[in-house]
């Protein structure tokens, strides 16, 4: 049996239905962010880990090209899941006091163990274990996507269900919003509006490089022919597609999340920046969308929906008051420089250095996820995690230049934007402590490998296949022919 025929079985297509139901599901459940629904989440991924490892057994399916191509970037999320189960393994107390000597002394002064022992890297064992039990779902399914997103027509449905999924908490958290009262914010599925706002940031960067994939190029040289193709666009399904990210733009100016709004503007301006500069085809295009976006977006529709009282959140935010506990959990890191005080352990850790002017109460996060992670898994953990995201933005940003088919292209500028805008995020808050928000993450780190390593089918039956690395070629002969003729659209 050929490998196309073990793909299209009814077992695969329900492996695949499964997998989109998770992409939607996820953030519906409070984020995910509860022990019930993180562990649901935990068992679904597993689930169909297990799923896809029997169909390859049983069918010896090869393997996506993704999956060779991204070996990097499971070398490193592999060395990271060793490396969080290592703190959760015994060392002796001489062992222990190399390693974490601070870590030594805070088992020394509980008096721990009572008797002779060992003792782990973490101080919170059993927040280690949900942090590495997590962290391994997050792996299966980065791996999933890498295996399971194989053909266009998976990588398109991947997208658009992303795209639905950020529409509708747009769409929920916008209604609930505007019948609220004046103070009321969107929060869609989320506990936290910020949360809420960077699973939109996610879903509009896949969503505009969709978008993106959709543009011809084609110029009209007449006013009929400009008007059939402006009635032919309003009636194509990119104008569902756009009216969903218009919606998306709403629910994340109603959410009032400063850093939110700041980081989808900053990252689509300079994805688009990237793209214009390494563009190859539509360029006239993507100014014209990205310049609608802005006026549009922001101009109009931010207007009507308030994005003045962001504009006025934003001027009125001083460094020194908010997130005020990021400077004192900048203590654990220096306490912990190398191994951390232990994944999820910040909870139990941050009390010892909190003074008396920061708020009374407990903290479960350090409202900045690189001080977190640095905290809690130290220089080893931040450095296996800040690679992995470098080169999977690599990754896309090469398929963006090397690339000329229009589908690898708008998801690799998706996949850029969605990694600079949640990075920029990070910066004041915690979306990657969140599983809905983690775990989509992983889904656009994989989209940059997919878009680079994804095989273009050859334009001719008998001629072999193509990938990224191959296409510039034809990229230079289209270049030469847009030098020939400019009105030729590419």
């Amino acid at each position: 049996m050929s490998a196309d025929v073990d793909r299209a079985t009814p077992a695969n297509r329900g492996l695949f239905a499964c997998y989109l139901a998770l992409v939607f599901w996820v953030p519906i459940p409070l984020g995910s962010d509860r022990p019930w629904s993180w562990g649901l989440l935990d068992i679904w991924v597993f689930a169909l880990a297990s799923w896809w490892l029997l169909a390859h057994v049983r069918a010896t399916l090869p393997r996506a090209p993704a999956l060779i191509g991204a070996r990097p970037a499971l070398l490193l999320a592999g060395l990271w899941l060793g490396y969080v189960w290592l703190q959760l393994l015994p060392l002796p107390p001489a062992l222990l006091r190399l390693l974490s000597p601070e870590a030594a002394r805070w088992y020394a002064a509980a008096a721990w163990p009572a008797a002779p022992g060992s003792a782990p890297l973490t101080l919170d064992q059993h927040a280690t274990l949900q942090g590495a039990i997590n962290s391994t779902a997050y792996v299966a399914f980065f791996a999933l996507s890498l295996v399971l997103l194989d053909r266009p027509g998976r990588i398109a449905a991947a997208a658009y269900t992303l795209v639905a999924s950020g529409f509708a908490q747009a769409m929920y958290g916008s209604i609930t919003a505007l019948s609220g009262g004046p103070g009321e914010v969107a929060h869609g599925g989320f506990v936290n509006r910020n949360h809420f706002a960077g699973y939109l940031e996610l879903c509009l960067s896949l969503g505009l490089g969709v978008l993106i994939a959709s543009l011809t190029g084609e110029v009209a040289r007449t006013r009929r022919q400009l008007l059939r193709n402006v009635v032919a666009w309003i009636l194509s399904p990119k104008m569902h597609l756009r009216l969903a990210l218009l919606v998306m733009v709403v629910g994340l100016v109603l959410s009032r999340s400063r850093m939110g709004n700041t980081a989808f503007f900053v990252s689509m301006l300079a994805t688009g920046a990237i793209g214009l500069l390494l563009s190859r085809r539509a360029t006239r295009s993507m100014v014209i969308l990205l310049a609608s976006l802005v006026i549009i977006d922001v101009f109009i529709v931010g207007a009507y929906f308030g994005v003045q009282r962001v504009v006025d959140r934003i001027e009125q935010t001083r460094i020194e008051t908010e997130r005020n506990q990021v400077p004192l959990a900048i203590g654990v890191v220096k306490d912990f420089p190398v191994f951390g005080s232990g994944l999820g352990s910040f909870y139990v850790v941050f009390p010892r250095y909190k003074d008396a002017d920061l708020a009374p109460g407990f903290y479960d996060e350090a409202h900045n996820d690189y001080v977190q992670f640095a905290a809690e898994a130290g220089l080893v953990g931040v450095t296996l995690l800040g690679l992995l995201v470098l080169l999977s933005f690599l990754a896309a940003l090469r398929a963006h230049r090397l690339h000329s088919d229009p589908l690898m292209r708008g998801i690799s500028f998706g996949s850029m934007m969605g990694i600079i805008a949640l990075m920029i995020h990070s910066w004041v808050d915690f979306n990657l402590q969140i599983p809905a928000n983690a775990l989509t993450f992983m889904l656009v780190l994989a989209f940059g490998w997919i878009s680079l390593y994804h095989i273009v089918p050859a334009p001719a039956a008998d001629a072999p296949p193509q990938d990224a690395r191959q296409n510039e070629s034809a990229d230079a002969n289209t270049e030469e022919q847009e030098r020939k003729d400019p009105r030729v659209a590419p």
